[in-house]
């Protein structure tokens, strides 16, 4: 396939209109493309400097700005040099504008203002940290979901990423040798999930990590017996205590998150609280 660049315009941090773009681009198979990212564009002198660039690179452009005099000068720019230029944000906005019977407000970022859910974010993303690896479980009832799972389960990156969409977690490794505290069985306000995987991929992922801390990859801690012993005694306590479960096996930080989000919501329009146990094992 040919390479081809993708410039991406936004006038305020440019997060959003990366995602889109990463995501539109994960439904082609070996694009060969070459991003160019400019965040901030809120002047004319601005556009004009990236204008040059883009001249210089032609090819997809795709912008979310929302003044007029801005949008209508690299729509002009791009027009004369007979590039295509997409506003990825444009449809959604005007379906809302549609529903809502009001204009958009039209200012850049708003989105990431300092409002009260910004601040929810950043203290999710605190109470996260400070509970990470089983840490601090005296506080686990202030969590909105606690993960469960042996080692190298993905709890740790599962949590950082719900705890950015401002979710408090807390996540604690099952250790056949080392049994949970008995509060894990006795939650009330949090929603318990157990991560699971198949034994090969969890051998695999435990003998990378080994490697890359230059131990030896020859342990308990890959072997075939003692993997499938660990995962079958995390599974029964999520049985033994109705925990839903997520196998993390094919899929990646933001599906297995995206899934712990469909729990938690459901849970909360069932309006159901507390656990079944506590059945400590």
């Amino acid at each position: 396939m040919a390479r081809f660049h993708l410039h991406l315009l936004s006038d305020s941090t440019g997060e959003t209109l990366e995602m889109i773009a990463k995501a539109a681009l994960a439904q082609f198979d070996d694009s060969d493309v070459l991003r160019h990212f400019w965040p901030m564009v809120r002047s004319q002198q601005h556009l004009d400097r990236i204008m040059g660039e883009i001249a210089s690179n032609p090819g997809l452009v795709f912008y979310t700005l929302v003044n007029e005099e801005t949008r209508g000068r690299l729509e002009e720019r791009c027009q004369a040099l007979g590039l295509p230029a997409l506003a990825v944000l444009d449809g959604v906005t005007d379906a809302l504008e549609a529903l809502l019977g009001q204009e958009a407000k039209g200012r850049p970022g708003r989105q990431h203002r300092l409002d009260d859910a910004y601040f929810a974010r950043v203290d999710a993303i605190q109470f996260t940290i400070a509970h990470d690896d089983g840490i601090a479980w005296e506080e686990w009832e202030e969590a909105d979901i606690v993960l469960a799972g042996v080692s190298r389960t993905s709890k740790t990156p599962t949590s950082i990423y719900l705890a950015n969409r401002g979710y408090k977690v807390a996540n604690i490794p099952i250790v056949v040798e080392s049994p949970p505290p008995p509060a894990l069985y006795g939650l009330k306000r949090p929603m318990v999930v157990g991560l699971t995987t198949a034994p090969e991929r969890l051998i695999q992922v435990r003998r990378n990590r080994l490697l890359s801390l230059s131990q030896s990859p020859d342990t308990d801690y890959v072997q075939a017996e003692k993997v499938e012993s660990e995962l079958k005694y995390a599974r029964r306590m999520f049985a033994d205590n109705s925990w839903p479960v997520i196998d993390v096996t094919r899929r990646s930080i933001e599906e297995t998150a995206a899934a712990v989000i469909n729990l938690y919501n459901e849970r909360r329009a069932a309006g159901v609280q507390g656990q079944v146990g506590p059945k400590p094992i």
